[in-house]
């Protein structure tokens, strides 16, 4: 089982500024364990939203580039980490040793199931 790990976005990681003193070490650290347990597939910090875009699909219209920034930040994504482990348990446990990735300001990591092959595979019946 696949779950992503999906770093919520601050103001501060918005506007570019440089992850906390002792962060990316703490980040290294958990990523380093989740090696070592041989479950870490991807993780990575996103940058900004004003140096993305977005693609805008209409029906009946041709699909729209929309640059960034966007806002409200609280529904952008700064980071994540994907596992693969045996369990939504195992996912729970290894989430709860997540960092905190913005000390002392509020934040979220947010963790989703990726759906597997299996999954969307067409049903006979």
């Amino acid at each position: 089982m696949r779950f992503m790990l999906i770093v919520r976005a601050t103001a501060a990681s918005e506007a570019g500024e440089a992850p906390p003193p002792g962060l990316v070490e703490r980040m290294l650290a958990f990523h380093d364990q989740l090696g070592a347990a041989g479950v870490l597939l991807d993780a990575a910090g996103l940058r900004p939203s004003a140096q993305g875009w977005r693609v805008q699909h209409t029906p009946g219209q041709t699909a729209q580039v929309v640059d960034g920034p966007f806002a409200p930040t609280r529904e952008l994504i700064a980071g994540y980490t994907l596992i693969e482990v045996r369990s939504r348990d195992e996912a729970l446990e290894w989430s709860r040793r997540f960092p905190a990735p913005f000390e002392g300001l509020p934040c979220e990591v947010e963790v989703r199931p990726l759906y597997e092959a299996d999954d969307l595979a067409p049903r006979t019946r």
